[in-house]
């Protein structure tokens, strides 16, 4: 059997997960969660052999959330569910750990088959989602894409230095390094750039 935490704001979508993943296979749900927020605090309380989680949530999304569920747990096993796989999102989920990337518009069945391949120790990427991984056209580094990301969200740049761990002056230059390739004038600007050109 398999123990899963299912994390997603879409409150439909996750409770037909909830009721189609343990008909499709060796499966229990612990929790439910609807938020980035709520998955963390989930993990901790029910340490689930799989979580599956939404990529794109208010507040804290998907990747922050594996980012502090990875801290506690580091063997976490993580199956992240998504509608639009950037290049970028996917290549940093895939840097933090995560072990398996799957289309919101796949099956139950296969989702099923996944979380399983998943808890047996396998990964496994989506053949739709791997192909745009491959596009790796974008100029910014990894720091740069974060400061846009943060930027993107609504911090100001004191907000995204202490988020990041970073001191002030050295946004300011990441988001000046970023706005020169992009050429645009200000940081929303190339944040909304590097949304448009799926960077982030």
């Amino acid at each position: 059997m398999t123990t899963v935490v299912l994390a997603d704001d879409e409150v439909l979508l996750r409770k037909a997960l909830g009721a189609l993943l343990p008909l499709e296979g060796d499966i229990t749900v612990l929790a439910e969660a609807e938020d980035g927020e709520a998955a963390v605090r989930a993990v901790a309380e029910h340490e689930p052999d799989v979580l599956v989680i939404d990529l794109e949530m208010p507040g804290v999304d998907g990747l922050a959330a594996v980012e502090r569920i990875r801290a506690d747990r580091p063997d976490q096993v993580i199956l992240m569910l998504t509608r639009h796989a950037r290049p970028g999102v996917l290549r940093k989920a895939l840097r933090l750990g995560v072990q398996g990337f799957v289309s919101k518009a796949a099956e139950p069945s296969q989702i099923a088959s996944v979380v399983a391949a998943l808890h047996a120790g396998r990964r496994w990427v989506d053949p739709d989602v791997s192909a745009l991984a491959l596009v790796d056209d974008c100029p910014l580094t990894e720091r740069e894409v974060d400061v846009l990301r943060a930027t993107s969200d609504g911090y100001s740049v004191a907000d995204i230095a202490v988020r990041l761990h970073l001191a002030q002056g050295t946004v300011r230059n990441y988001l000046s390094n970023a706005m020169q390739k992009t050429q645009t004038r200000t940081r929303h600007e190339a944040a909304r750039y590097a949304r448009e050109h799926d960077w982030l």
